[in-house]
């Protein structure tokens, strides 16, 4: 039974999105289930974040290797916490004035929370994606190595769509005609060989996401209902 009631609402609630989309009198149906999913996801954040909680208050009291960066985010998740759910330092709505919880929190200046995002989040997001581009590079520095056709044709155009991208291809090339300047080239590659491959890799997604759809709904894969212990 634990298994076949969620079985169930899967069923139900993929049929349903798909006649909503084909059945004008069902068009309702599909603002109704959305509204259904976001209180479950509500939920389902509240479980995610006392599961978070609970591996990481356990490598603390165990003392596992990195229990100290465990610490640091149970502190700062417990902090943006407080500070969000309890608007800490936002300033009332004009239209509200005696209500002092009822301002944007993310209006610029105007709370804790703004400045924990814009001066601790942002910094280390920027942070985070700099040093990927430093592993990118040398990723690409192992990769691109120029052993048969296929290796030299990806370096070669990899290279003209990096220093296109640049003013130095720019500079480098304002001489030659201008199909064959870098940024030009870099353009036709986009537009032509980039979009193509985009393109088949969405095709070739959506019939994934058809496939595993139709699965599900028949019951035939399961995997998200867990193991079956």
């Amino acid at each position: 039974m634990k298994r076949t009631i969620p079985l169930m609402i899967a069923t139900t609630a993929g049929v349903v999105m798909i006649v909503s989309y084909f059945v004008p009198p069902a068009q309702s149906w599909k603002d109704d289930f959305a509204i259904w999913f976001e209180i479950l996801a509500a939920f389902a954040f509240v479980l995610g974040a006392g599961n978070l909680l609970k591996m990481h208050l356990q490598k603390v009291s165990s003392r596992q290797a990195g229990w100290g960066f465990s610490v640091i985010t149970i502190v700062a998740f417990l902090v943006t916490l407080v500070v969000g759910l309890g608007k800490v330092g936002v300033n009332p709505n004009a239209a509200f004035p005696e209500y002092a919880w009822s301002g944007n929190k993310m209006e610029p200046g105007s709370s804790w929370f703004w400045y924990i995002f814009e001066y601790v989040y942002l910094p280390l997001a920027a942070t985070m994606f700099a040093l990927l581009a430093f592993f990118i590079a040398s990723a690409a520095f192992r990769a691109f190595r120029a052993k048969n056709i296929e290796a030299i044709l990806l370096l070669g155009t990899a290279f003209i769509v990096l220093i296109g991208r640049t003013y130095a291809g720019i500079i480098l090339t304002d001489w030659l005609p201008e199909p064959l300047r870098f940024d030009r080239l870099t353009e036709f590659i986009m537009d032509v060989f980039n979009s193509a491959g985009n393109r088949a890799i969405m095709i070739g997604i959506s019939l994934g996401i058809v496939s595993l759809s139709l699965k599900i709904l028949m019951g035939v894969d399961r995997s998200y209902l867990g193991s079956e212990e």
